[in-house]
């Protein structure tokens, strides 16, 4: 940049007349140091300013995150709600039968009479060609619910469960058997279920030992994330145990879990437990799923002599 001294006479003369003669003289001794200073004031001014306007752009910005993240907090993720979009039956079941999951609390000085009634019309129903089920296992509660059976049926799918119930409600056998169950009861419960895709139902199989029943009630809209971790963390588990199956409600008892395990014994099922919380991955499913249940329940069975998982 030029100093006012070396500005063409003209120029002089023009500024001269407009702000007088002390102040060009004082001007023209201004060094061009001063003007090249303030020429790098306003490009620093111009850069803070830049500087300003990308942070309040990165300030605005802030907001947004936030909301996604609330977001996030009380309705989900966006890629479990994009998941979860499809029907439970189609992301999670294998999708080729229905289980159901019948209880009976039996009165306690009836508990005899009742087995020997079902040990005797069970398989019969079970082994009809014509019925559309399958008798997946009968087993008597001895921790937890005592006095209680637990009974798990297998349809090929819904139309297979009417087809059966039709027929039983034609078949003056089963008439007879209900008429002599119901006095034996104290109360009676099922819940319809599909089997999750990885945990197919185990065929039967004597092992001679005990079962566990384990039911999980999540809070509602949690399923999907439920088994998302639960499939991970299964692999840890079958190192040391396999599975006999695992079902998640479609009628009654709804966004409820129940799965099933086998053991020699219950000192087995303790060592058993304590391996797999040594294996990485097995806490961290642990921490993902429980805070997604509202309660669980773990009962100890004993299966029925007739039992096809025994």
């Amino acid at each position: 940049m030029q100093s006012l001294g070396k500005l063409t006479p003209r120029l002089t003369s023009m500024a001269t007349r407009s702000f007088g003669t002390s102040t060009m003289n004082a001007l023209q001794r201004t060094p061009t140091s001063f003007f090249s200073h303030s020429h790098h004031v306003a490009k620093e001014t111009d850069q803070q300013q830049q500087a300003e306007t990308q942070a309040n752009k990165s300030e605005a910005s802030i907001p947004g995150k936030a909301n996604e993240i609330l977001e996030a907090v009380l309705y989900g993720s966006k890629k479990i709600k994009e998941e979860d979009a499809q029907t439970h039956s189609k992301v999670l079941a294998r999708g080729k039968y229905v289980h159901e999951l019948s209880k009976h609390k039996v009165r306690p000085d009836k508990v005899d009479e009742y087995i020997d009634l079902v040990t005797n019309h069970y398989p019969r129903i079970a082994n009809e060609p014509l019925n559309d089920l399958h008798l997946c296992g009968s087993w008597e509660i001895v921790v937890g619910e005592l006095d209680t059976f637990v009974h798990i049926w297998e349809y090929k799918g819904y139309p297979g469960h009417q087809q059966t119930m039709e027929r039983l409600s034609q078949d003056p056998a089963h008439a007879e058997f209900m008429k002599k169950l119901r006095p034996l009861l104290v109360s009676r419960e099922n819940n319809m279920m599909l089997e999750f895709s990885f945990w197919k139902t185990s065929p039967p199989q004597v092992t001679n030992g005990i079962y566990e029943l384990r039911k999980y009630n999540l809070k509602p809209g949690n399923l999907l994330e439920w088994e998302m971790n639960w499939r991970k963390g299964l692999e840890c588990r079958r190192q040391f145990c396999e599975p006999v199956g695992a079902w998640f409600s479609q009628l009654s008892d709804l966004n409820t879990v129940h799965h099933m395990w086998t053991y020699p014994d219950l000192q087995t099922r303790k060592t058993t437990r304590e391996d797999a919380w040594r294996v990485d991955g097995w806490p961290e499913t642990v921490y993902k799923t429980v805070r997604l249940v509202d309660s669980m329940h773990s009962y100890i069975l004993k299966p029925l002599d007739y039992s096809p998982l025994r």
